[in-house]
């Protein structure tokens, strides 16, 4: 369900579990996790789940757009900060570390989920666009680099990681380091188009 109206503080309590639900069984089980299986975990009915959210697709929506906004209101901030490398690094390394808390990779089977996720998604890589022309301006990062390199190479950490058997939780910032090196100038060949 998706209104502007504030929820009373009880409704609001329980979407907050059902969200944080929801999370730790799309983590654990992709999209094949039930609703009763949320709701079970939650501590509330699947009445209230559907009260919340009609579909499946709905409440899954929910937990990523959580996520998206999060990381969009993030980068919009960031395009303002005095040092944009090390800005475009944060955004990195929270995006990292977002994707390492919820692998959203069965999303691909999921397909759009909705519209609103499309729009999320969109404002996203608006901004990360607009922190790498930033990041670029400043001579923090190579002239041949697209905000659409930085969004594909932001996944590329956790899933290089997910090869290693029985990894070290902080695994991922050694990759995400060799990315954003491999990001710099110094040094930098031509990349093929």
């Amino acid at each position: 369900m998706t209104t502007d109206r504030p929820l009373r503080a009880d409704a609001a309590r329980n979407r907050a579990s059902l969200l944080a639900a929801a999370t730790a069984e799309f983590a654990e089980r992709g999209f094949d996790a039930s609703v009763a299986d949320i709701a079970r975990r939650a501590g509330i009915g699947k009445g209230t789940v559907f009260r919340h959210f009609p579909t499946k697709d709905d409440l899954l929506a929910a937990v990523v757009l959580d996520r998206i906004d999060g990381l969009a209101a993030l980068a919009r901030e960031l395009i303002e900060a005095p040092s944009p490398g090390p800005a475009l690094r944060q955004l990195m390394e929270a995006a990292a570390g977002q994707q390492r808390q919820l692998d959203l990779s069965f999303l691909r089977e999921a397909g759009g989920v909705n519209a609103r996720l499309d729009d999320a998604r969109t404002d996203l890589f608006a901004s990360i666009t607009a922190l790498v022309e930033r990041a670029q301006a400043a001579g923090a990062i190579r002239p041949d680099i697209s905000g659409l390199d930085v969004i594909l190479l932001m996944c590329a950490p956790n899933y290089v990681v997910s090869y290693v058997p029985d990894p070290a939780p902080d695994l991922w910032r050694r990759y995400l380091a060799i990315i954003f090196d491999g990001l710099s100038p110094d040094g930098a060949g031509p990349l093929p188009a």
